[in-house]
């Protein structure tokens, strides 16, 4: 390759970096002849075997994730411990097997590739980016068939820049962060697993590379942005210098926002916006504090019950959610119930061996058929939010102390949202009935499916906030394929008209809040707080403090009012 050689990818992850290229092996497929009729058997007992290596490997993935990831990257890893049970996939492979004489290898490549397809067939990018998943699973399944190591990188004795046709999730938990500099790859998307988890370690990462592996080779030095997608190969010592510049302006701007990240987020013409985050785990709720958040935004509960084989009780649950209550003070912290099913899969045991299932739709509480699941989590809430001091007063919060509020997810209608707070009302009087002292918590709503858009005026009679998910609502919206930022943007707006009207706060949560493009815009709309990535607040913070609110609501107008052609050409 000629020095200089330039290419354009697309930036997965922020951050610039430059160093000698260490190309990731291609990983082969296993192929081999189709097993004997007589030793189907046999090849139906290899599968099973290695699926249960594979599945004490992914534990293990899990354990260590938890250990350097929150507990949303950690749950890439915890949902492909379910994909070896799935009967799509592991089960799929051994009818194969029985029915068509495959080997245990051929059976499950096929499998694993017809599950892929169907991924990459969905029309909503989170699915499509679990093929890398599938694909993650089978790989670890064809390495125990194989009695082979995992891949990994050598033993460098300085870092490199990984240069692959694709890397898997499970290779990037498993990089040494202080060997790796960044990441190329041919192949994946700034929304794949991969790609979300080299942000979460601050690795930064090109994806789409055309033919990477087959024009860069091993040694060659490479820089890289992760944020516009250049690569430049071989740069000559001005332009490497240049670069190494580029990278230490870039270390010198993060440092700058961090240092500033405590000091509120006030508009030009003197607006404050809180910038909130969201979180999985308590250990997250010290990461968002230590970047300045305003709060906890969205604390999803779901992600505690996840990989577990028992349901945490009441006195678990109440421990989870006093800790980041305690950490955030006098901070008010959001905590969503229970939000399973669909993409989120939850299959635990409750105490007594009962069977608690949440893998089909999503759907408000009542309507999963789950009361008793919800009851025990809301009970944990209240006693979590108790002010009760030595005097023993319950529901009096003294200064210092966290509000607390409570958010149900997927409400649909008025129906939804009635039984919603009288499932909060009976948990409370049974803690009463029990003696045991709570806390008030203001109630809130998420706005996430069309229906609950068209209702929000009569919602809000009824609860004290809303907060919108603007990833479900851009999911579940159906809209022309030319302008889905601007419909979803209506929909926030009569959000935050109606909100506005009640006189009711009004929060994003989703991951336009985060996109320096569209802050603006929320802002103009009368979005009051921004709920983020805890990294993400200190540079949400700042795109804040560089927005006129009086001139974010004229930019908000006129993007609304545009036709799709006006915006197309940059018009708002």
């Amino acid at each position: 390759m000629s020095p200089g050689r330039r290419f354009t990818g697309q930036g997965a992850a922020p951050g610039i970096a430059i160093g000698p290229a260490y190309v990731w092996p291609r990983r082969g497929q296993a192929g081999g002849a189709g097993a004997a009729a007589g030793a189907r058997r046999v090849e139906v007992e290899r599968l099973s075997a290695a699926a249960a290596v594979a599945r004490e490997g992914t534990r293990q993935i899990v354990r260590q994730a938890g250990r350097t990831l929150s507990r949303a990257e950690a749950g890439i890893f915890e949902a492909q411990l379910l994909m070896l049970d799935d009967p799509n996939l592991v089960g799929r492979a051994e009818e194969a097997i029985r029915t068509g004489g495959l080997s245990a290898e051929e059976a499950l490549e096929r499998a694993g590739a017809e599950c892929a397809a169907a991924l990459r067939a969905v029309p909503d990018e989170s699915w499509r980016a679990r093929a890398s998943d599938v694909a993650d699973v089978v790989g670890r399944v064809l390495d125990a068939l194989a009695d082979r190591p995992v891949p990994s990188l050598p033993s460098f004795d300085h870092p490199v820049l990984v240069v692959a046709e694709e890397l898997l999730p499970s290779d990037i938990v498993a990089f040494d962060r202080e060997k790796v500099l960044g990441l190329v790859t041919q192949a994946g998307s700034p929304t794949s697993h991969a790609s979300i988890l080299a942000r979460t370690l601050g690795l930064p990462a090109v994806a789409g590379v055309p033919s990477a592996c087959d024009l860069i080779r091993e040694g060659d030095v490479v820089a890289a942005d992760g944020a516009s997608g250049e690569v430049v190969v071989g740069p000559d010592p001005v332009e490497a210098e240049d670069w190494r510049a580029r990278q230490a302006a870039r270390r010198e701007w993060r440092e700058g926002l961090r240092s500033r990240a405590h000091l509120p987020a006030i508009t030009t013409d003197g607006h404050r916006i809180r910038v909130a985050a969201n979180i999985g785990t308590p250990g997250e709720a010290e990461t968002a504090l230590a970047n300045g958040a305003d709060g906890i935004g969205l604390f999803r509960t779901e992600l505690f019950f996840m990989g577990r084989a028992s349901l945490p009780g009441e006195d678990e649950q109440c421990g989870v959610y006093g800790e980041v209550i305690r950490c955030l003070a006098p901070r008010p912290v959001v905590i969503r119930t229970l939000d399973a099913g669909g993409d989120k899969p939850v299959s635990l045991v409750a105490s007594g061996g009962r069977a608690v299932m949440f893998a089909s739709g999503r759907s408000s509480q009542l309507a999963s058929g789950h009361e008793d699941v919800f009851l025990a989590q809301l009970r944990a809430v209240l006693r979590a939010a108790s002010a009760a001091g030595e005097d023993g007063r319950a529901g009096v919060r003294r200064p210092g102390e966290a509000e607390v509020r409570v958010l149900f997810p997927m409400v649909a209608n008025l129906a939804d949202v009635v039984a919603a707070k009288a499932l909060l009302a009976r948990a409370a009087a049974e803690l009463d009935a029990r003696g045991v002292a709570r806390g008030e918590v203001k109630v809130g709503v998420m706005i996430e499916v069309p229906s609950a858009v068209a209702l929000v005026g009569l919602l809000l009679h009824e609860v004290d906030f809303v907060s919108l998910g603007t990833n479900d609502l851009a999911r579940l919206t159906p809209c022309p394929a030319e302008v889905p930022i601007p419909t979803v943007l209506r929909l926030v707006a009569a959000v935050a008209d109606a909100a506005r009207r009640a006189g009711k706060p009004v929060a994003v949560c989703g991951e336009l809040a985060a996109d320096p493009r569209a802050i603006p815009v929320l802002v103009g709309l009368g979005v009051g707080e921004l709920s983020v990535a805890p990294p993400l607040v200190p540079e949400v913070k700042q795109v804040v403090r560089t927005v006129s609110r009086r001139e974010a609501a004229s930019l908000a107008k006129r993007l609304l009012t545009a036709r799709p052609v006006e915006r197309a050409t940059g018009d708002g």
